[in-house]
């Protein structure tokens, strides 16, 4: 071949078509949440946790987009609509049931990944915990089921405590709870009252009634919309130098008296590990409900002694956290 010609051909290679062909969309998930933003950041990180640990890192091979319901209930069916019609990839819920079932009545062929404190099979979010079946699967921590516990908590530190429970009335699972904490009460003879609150107006008027029934002590239920007003809580407490316990460890650190509950980063580092093994190509239905059994009990001692209130050595003993 002539020089000349090889140069011409050589720039006519210049000009022939490239290999236009895209890569491939990152995967796109769809995280609806009960609460808000600020107060669940430490959720959502661990939930990114998760998914790095099943290989999908957020911002290189994986998207997220955020919808908060800031404890608007009636909220989550649309959220959870504008998600589906984003497309997403898969659909991850936090918060309760509550989110959980509205991805579920939103679509019927994403995956959804959920993290609640009751129990999903009463709930009808899956047949059964070891074969959730279906597109839907998650991890659960049993909140509710604790009411008893924090109830003979707080009789340790005052044992003749007359007791308010704070619940959310729009949260489906307060009835469940309030029933399990009124049958609790009477097996340990305490007198409990419930309190209802729905919003931080009403937070404030359920707390200045607290003494007006004559109740000295204070459980909350475990709705995601109180752990989000945990500082308003812990505010009002010392107001009226109210001994507190909350569900999760974030109300002893805010200024409660103390907390007893499952560890709920672990459970969203969970929903994480099973999103990214969905988005790999694991069938939700082959994923066992994951439960968590990591319980702790925080006690802020500073608060007790604010309170004027010994903490009993049992409590030390078994304490996973005291707070100074």
């Amino acid at each position: 071949m002539k020089r000349r010609e090889f140069i011409t051909l050589l720039g006519g290679a210049a000009v022939w078509p490239l290999d236009t062909r895209a890569e491939p969309a990152a995967p796109l998930i769809g995280f609806l949440h009960v609460g808000s933003p600020g107060p669940g950041a430490e959720q959502a990180a661990a939930f990114r946790q998760g998914l790095a640990e099943s290989g999908s890192i957020v911002g290189q091979n994986v998207t997220i987009e955020y919808r908060w319901a800031e404890g608007r209930y009636d909220r989550l069916p649309n959220l959870a609509q504008e998600l589906v019609q984003r497309r997403v990839d898969l659909l991850a819920t936090g918060g309760g049931p509550a989110a959980a079932l509205a991805a579920k009545a939103a679509t019927t062929s994403i995956p959804i990944v959920f993290v609640s404190g009751a129990d999903p099979v009463k709930f009808g979010l899956v047949a059964s915990l070891n074969r959730p079946g279906g597109m839907i699967t998650g991890a659960v921590f049993f909140q509710i089921a604790l009411a008893a516990k924090r109830l003979q908590l707080l009789r340790e530190f005052l044992p003749h405590a007359v007791i308010a429970l704070l619940t959310n009335p729009n949260n489906p699972e307060s009835g469940p709870e309030t029933t399990d904490a009124q049958a609790a009460a009477r097996s340990l003879g305490l007198t409990l009252h419930v309190q209802a609150a729905k919003n931080e107006r009403e937070i404030d008027a359920a707390f200045a009634n607290v003494r007006a029934v004559g109740a000295n002590a204070v459980v909350m239920g475990s709705d995601p919309y109180f752990f989000s007003c945990r500082e308003q809580v812990a505010e009002l407490a010392r107001a009226q130098m109210l001994p507190v316990v909350g569900t999760t460890r974030e109300y002893a650190t805010a200024g409660c008296l103390a907390s007893y509950g499952n560890s709920i980063p672990d459970a969203y580092r969970w929903m994480g590990v099973y999103a990214g093994r969905i988005l790999k190509g694991v069938k939700p239905a082959d994923l066992p409900v994951v439960q968590s059994t990591r319980f702790e009990l925080v006690i802020n001692r500073k608060v007790a002694k604010s309170l004027g209130l010994d903490i009993p050595p049992t409590l030390l003993a078994l304490a996973d956290e005291v707070i100074e």
